[in-house]
């Protein structure tokens, strides 16, 4: 089922108006979506717990939300914020080399690459400095485009570009050139 910004919009101005089953509705069509993201990030082991806090925080703040926005893209940046500040005091605790993001969490479909070298393309990705590793795991694990990285991240779309190709590029540097190439674009 294809989900349109115009059912969303309805969805948020009947939750704004007391509505709890158009926010219950809103949070169905949007929770996988929302629980990738987190993964992703790097929330691990607390992934349903960034998800929910941000669904908190995004009900609380729907009289914030622009109705010229799609909805999606702002929910997933409070998902990210919440994400990252998990992430963060995460890094502070424990070694960065020692976080994996478990393969099982990505959407099988049409994958080309082998388990194998799938895990070391996550692992090299999961490496990468947050920034480069927040726009990568958007645009290719994600699968948004650059104006929704954009919003989820916060951030211009030419640093979007400009992230994307230094982190590709790293990828590229770790993994081998001919190789991360392909796989970048099909992960």
């Amino acid at each position: 089922m294809t989900i349109s910004a115009d059912d969303d919009a309805a969805l948020v101005g009947r939750a704004r108006g007391g509505d709890p089953d158009a926010y219950a509705l809103l949070v169905r069509r949007h929770a996988p979506m929302a629980m990738r993201t987190a993964a992703l990030l790097g929330a691990g082991e607390s992934t349903e717990d960034v998800v929910q806090e941000a669904l908190v925080k995004a009900y609380r703040s729907l009289d914030r939300f622009r109705d010229d926005l799609p909805f999606r893209p702002w929910l997933l940046r409070i998902v990210a914020h919440e994400a990252h500040n998990v992430h963060r005091s995460r890094v502070r605790r424990v070694a960065r080399e020692q976080r994996v993001i478990p393969p099982e969490l990505l959407d099988p479909a049409g994958e080309v690459v082998d388990r194998e070298a799938k895990e070391q393309l996550l692992l090299a990705v999961g490496r990468l400095p947050d920034k480069l590793r927040a726009v990568v795991t958007c645009r290719y694990l994600l699968e948004l485009d650059e104006a929704e990285t954009a919003s989820v991240l916060g951030v211009p779309r030419g640093t979007v570009k400009s992230r994307l190709s230094r982190g590709l590029e790293r990828l590229r540097a770790e993994l081998g050139t001919a190789s991360t190439h392909t796989e970048a674009g099909h992960v």
